[in-house]
């Protein structure tokens, strides 16, 4: 399994259940979209396919299982993104190397747009009749414990109420946690889900040792990349965190003391793997991957 095949398969499930949503406004409509499809690693649908392909014994069908579920994830994912960037959080111009949702658009339809794909998410889940009932109940949990206040917006809401002020390691990886590795956890455990919720249950511990490692480690590149990365490359303003005062690894652990922790945390993500049955070789490559990518 490969990247860019990911980027290739959630693009067309996502031209096809998008409309399902039944957005009454065309313009709402064309900014969800534009915040959905505007590029993007698609990282966490990633974790979505690899995990189930890697837990479940029918390799075929379980991806057709975890379509539903890559999108969903990549809704919230984007919504998240079209609303850090409006004027009042992190207030940026470029996402992904284009115009961010609020300069394509305006911010009063960012804005909604951003709440469509949140609540659109969850109804992609509940009316995946591929699922399950118990697989589509657990999956909703997922998404909104780690989505909400207990993950990516409490970790959002601790950024935001840190920029300027004096952050210790503990408290960075704390935010980071939440921020960015509450929605890597919930993908891994979401494409465990779509193999078997027994399955999902009985490797919960090294699954979740896995993606909470690898959700740092994604920190820690970004960090390094918002000070020695390109914005061309990049897609967005190179420097936009030092620009914004905000705490990072390599301000608290310098360059080469951030680098040896990303490194440190690939390990403790390839150590969990080894606990997994099935084939893992994929899963191993992405860990690998989220420290060498230069965007």
């Amino acid at each position: 399994m490969k990247l860019e095949s990911i980027q290739k398969r959630l693009k067309d499930v996502a031209e096809q259940r998008l409309p399902q949503c039944q957005c009454v406004d065309p313009k709402l409509y064309d900014a969800m979209h534009y915040g959905l499809m505007n590029g993007g690693k698609r990282i966490r649908p990633f974790l979505v396919y690899a995990t189930a392909q890697a837990l479940a014994s029918h390799d075929n069908e379980v991806l057709l299982l975890a379509d539903g579920a890559a999108l969903s994830i990549e809704m919230i994912h984007s919504y998240s993104l079209v609303h850090d960037d409006l004027p009042a959080m992190d207030d940026d111009d470029l996402r992904r190397g284009k115009p961010t949702c609020h300069i394509a658009f305006d911010e009063a339809t960012a804005i909604l747009a951003g709440d469509a794909l949140l609540t659109g998410a969850f109804e992609i889940v509940a009316t995946d009749t591929l699922l399950d009932p118990l697989q589509r109940l657990k999956i909703i949990t997922l998404l909104s414990q780690y989505s909400g206040c207990a993950g990516m917006v409490g970790g959002q809401s601790i950024d935001l109420s840190h920029v300027g002020k004096v952050m210790e390691l503990a408290q960075l990886e704390t935010m980071h946690r939440h921020k960015t590795g509450a929605l890597i956890k919930a993908a891994v455990m979401m494409g465990a889900t779509c193999a078997g919720v027994e399955i999902a249950e009985k490797y919960q511990a090294a699954l979740l040792t896995y993606a909470d490692a690898i959700g740092l480690a994604f920190q820690v590149q970004d960090d390094i990349l918002d000070i020695e990365g390109d914005t061309a490359v990049l897609g967005k303003q190179q420097g936009a965190d030092i620009a914004l005062n905000k705490p990072t690894y390599p301000a608290l652990l310098g360059l080469e003391g951030a680098r040896a922790k990303a490194q440190l945390l690939v390990k403790g993500a390839l150590n969990a793997l080894a606990q997994l049955p099935g084939n893992t070789e994929t899963l191993a490559a992405l860990a690998n991957y989220i420290i060498e990518r230069d965007h």
